[in-house]
């Protein structure tokens, strides 16, 4: 059983969706999601530099956009039968949602590109900001968010989490670090996954009520607590409720590992979650997809195991 993974945001790099738009009816698909959500996908994905496509209106759709395309060029590579499982990390999980059925791709961009106006709408409000730590203990992670009125956004796993909250905050756990700890600011609007994106929580919630959700084709993990679902309407509930509540991508790689997956492959952008895997997954075969070559590693995996 093979896991494809879905990125999420911070994972977009300047260019990085022009190899898979050399295919003309992949451009076109592209162009028409972006004529529906109102985002110049293929010019963000292929000329817009680092600091425009860092903006959260446009990064949340082109990552999601970009999942999708690359999720079913993959789909249509790998035998039928091929038993797979779908998980994305953060705004990832609306890819997963498409790739395994639970929405149609036209409805997972839209409510995307909601999510990402109400995110940056939030950000604005107050100053916040999110950082990484490398290293140190959780205990001690966690002592320390208490201490500057913090929250831990991004459970990553392999010695990774992500916190967010007020900027002052930050700045002081910067100039005081948790023994052993690396932190690291990192370029995002604001605090998601924590109660300053409450608004952005509303105003997703009231766009996923128009929509229709379906039970998985394939089953996929939540960032909840990286149990399985197989609820069309416990997937978008997620969806919604991931907003201000934190990833848990540690305990969706341990589901993995307790379900002995056979491999781990990543949409583009790819690169993040595969570094992930490999410092927690030892001895899990993975695959990043930065270009249609790279889907002819996934065959030969898939057909290896």
């Amino acid at each position: 059983m093979f896991v494809i993974a879905a990125p999420g945001q911070g994972s977009q790099k300047p260019g990085f969706l022009e190899p898979w738009l050399e295919d003309s009816s992949a451009r076109n698909l592209v162009a028409r999601w972006s004529e529906a959500i109102d985002v110049d996908l293929i010019a963000h994905g292929t000329a817009s530099d680092a600091e425009t496509i860092r903006n959260t209106a446009i990064a949340q759709p082109l990552i999601v956009a970009s999942g999708i395309l690359t999720g079913r060029a993959l789909l249509h590579a790998l035998p039928d039968a091929t038993a797979l499982r779908f998980a994305g990390h953060s705004v990832g999980e609306f890819t997963a949602a498409a790739l395994s059925g639970v929405l149609s791709d036209d409805d997972a961009l839209a409510l995307v590109a909601v999510r990402g106006s109400a995110m940056a709408d939030a950000s604005a409000l107050t100053p916040t900001g999110m950082a990484a730590l490398i290293g140190g203990t959780l205990e001690d992670i966690e002592a320390a968010l208490i201490e500057h009125g913090l929250s831990a956004a991004n459970y990553n796993g392999g010695g990774q989490v992500v916190v967010a909250g007020l900027q002052t905050g930050l700045d002081a756990l910067a100039a005081n670090p948790p023994s052993g700890t690396r932190v690291i600011a990192l370029q995002v609007a604001g605090a998601f996954h924590t109660r300053f994106m409450a608004s952005a929580h509303d105003a997703l919630s009231a766009a996923a009520g128009s929509l229709a959700a379906h039970d998985p084709r394939h089953p996929l993990y939540t960032n909840r607590d990286g149990s399985l679902l197989t609820r069309g309407a416990d997937a978008l509930d997620s969806l919604v409720s991931q907003v201000t509540q934190p990833v848990r991508w540690d305990m969706c790689m341990a589901s993995f590992e307790s379900d002995a997956i056979a491999g781990m492959i990543e949409l583009a952008p790819a690169g993040a979650l595969v570094g992930l895997a490999k410092r927690a997954l030892k001895g899990v075969p993975t695959v990043a997809l930065h270009t249609p070559d790279d889907i002819a590693r996934v065959v030969d995996m898939v057909a290896g195991a």
